[in-house]
């Protein structure tokens, strides 16, 4: 069975930082690229970042260029998503994805499995 569990999210001011994990288990980590979305209120599921399986080559919207990075620890089967200088339009509910192919993209359809989701949200 596949699972993917997210870390904690939380509550930050603007200008802080925050890492989350997504502990994957139950299929070969290495061959899957990984994505993380967000979801806020009223609004629809957008890609954030995503990484590749074997290149590491990643993938980033426009929204969080330069402020967050993706990594993955395949001897750990654990993809990170590290969030510096946090807006408060990033408030949302952060999402990781398994995706069909090891080629990274932001297209939520090329995903067949999602962690469970975490809150974090950013004050002014």
């Amino acid at each position: 069975e596949v699972q993917l569990v997210e870390s904690r999210g939380g509550s930050v001011q603007a200008g802080g930082s925050l890492r989350l994990s997504c502990q994957a288990s139950g299929f070969t980590f290495d061959d899957y690229a990984i994505g993380w979305f967000r979801q806020a209120p009223g609004k629809e599921r957008e890609g954030v970042l995503c990484i590749s399986a074997r290149t590491g080559s990643t993938q980033s919207s426009l929204s969080v260029e330069g402020r967050f990075t993706i990594s993955r620890d395949n001897a750990k089967n654990t993809a990170y998503l590290q969030m510096n200088n946090l807006k408060p339009e990033d408030t949302a509910v952060y999402y990781c994805a398994v995706s069909r192919t090891s080629y990274c993209n932001l297209d939520f359809w090329s995903y067949d499995y999602w962690g469970q989701g975490t809150q974090v949200t950013v004050s002014a």
